[in-house]
């Protein structure tokens, strides 16, 4: 087994699952030692050994075993010309993944899902980002931004309550206000590991900055879509003051999750005293979720459900449903060709 100093890595996120992990490692040189992935490029990974930050290379082999992440555990060893290579990594407890795409963090305790209560509110977003988050087995927290600049706050509010699970917790905040950032103290514990997602413009460097004392760059929003302009370009990993580790992460342009999991469960609880066991709630007699979940919410589901669908299929699966809808659109063109000629 590996030695390590468990409190200088406890400040860059170590706890009893990740040491459990270890048991499983063996050490392969003298320089063998425990650190953690920090920020991940695609010409650059930095590394954290609880002590400082140094750049390394990851060996070709585990690349093609698995990709890596910021917020991933690995070994990394020092050869005679003073490089320093990542060759083991440790399996992570969860990681939030989005389908055909690289992983975008590991090892995650709270996700922070930012929201602008200006013009990035989007409720149908924010449930892409509940599915994703609790598909990965990660507590999710819903933070809403810049209530400062928003007139109509307590209605989105409101509308949004209306929406998420029960027991969700939320909180108003103002990234710029000391005050309002420390209602989120309780879930930056030493050793807690939290991820920010969030779409660009959303306020989730300004967070960061003020949970971490950091100095990264922010910005604006453009000028009549509200639309926000992308200041954070790699996911990078921030200590904070408290001992927490906070990972930011660049606006998702694209979001599809590959589990629903529990971000639907009132739908799911509600599913149970549909008349019929394969009930789509669609229009089926007897059904009892339409009319008591949200009609937006509800289409929202169904689309969801035809991206998991479709992202769990295999290349030939997706190929022959392919198949089969040009041949059925080929038959009513047919048929439309027959009727008026």
């Amino acid at each position: 087994m590996i030695d390590f100093d468990y409190e200088a890595l406890r400040r860059i996120g170590l706890n009893n699952t990740i040491i459990s992990r270890l048991a499983d490692i063996s050490a392969t040189s003298a320089s063998s030692r425990l650190c953690r992935i920090t920020e991940y490029q695609r010409d650059r990974i930095t590394l954290h050994d609880g002590a400082a930050e140094f750049s390394a290379r990851a060996l070709p082999r585990l690349l093609q075993e698995t990709p890596l992440c910021v917020g991933d555990w690995i070994i990394a060893e020092t050869n005679p010309l003073n490089e320093v290579w990542i060759s083991q990594r440790l399996s992570p407890m969860n990681q939030i993944t989005r389908a055909d795409s690289p992983p975008i963090a590991s090892n995650i305790d709270t996700a922070l899902l930012v929201m602008g209560l200006d013009g990035d509110f989007n409720l149908r977003r924010l449930e892409r980002y509940l599915a994703l988050v609790t598909a990965s087995q990660i507590t999710p927290l819903i933070i809403l931004s810049k209530p400062d600049i928003s007139p109509d706050a307590d209605e989105k509010i409101a509308a949004l309550i209306a929406r998420i699970p029960p027991g969700t917790d939320l909180f108003k905040i103002n990234g710029t206000d000391p005050e309002s950032v420390a209602q989120l103290n309780g879930w930056l514990g030493a050793g807690q590991t939290i991820c920010l997602l969030g779409s660009s413009g959303a306020g989730k460097s300004t967070l960061t900055n003020a949970l971490t004392g950091a100095d990264q760059e922010t910005g604006g929003v453009r000028q009549g879509d509200n639309r926000g302009r992308h200041t954070t370009t790699a996911r990078s990993m921030h200590i904070c003051p408290s001992g927490a580790c906070i990972i930011d992460t660049p606006g998702l342009r694209s979001l599809s999750p590959d589990s629903l999991s529990s971000a639907f469960a009132d739908i799911e609880s509600l599913a149970l005293d549909c008349q019929f066991r394969d009930c789509r709630h669609d229009g089926e007699p007897g059904c009892a979720v339409v009319g008591n979940i949200d009609a937006d919410r509800l289409r929202n589901f169904h689309k969801l459900q035809r991206e998991v669908r479709r992202n769990q299929q295999t290349a030939l699966e997706r190929i022959a449903e392919r198949n089969k809808w040009k041949a059925l659109m080929k038959s009513v063109a047919a048929r439309n060709k027959q009727k008026w000629s």
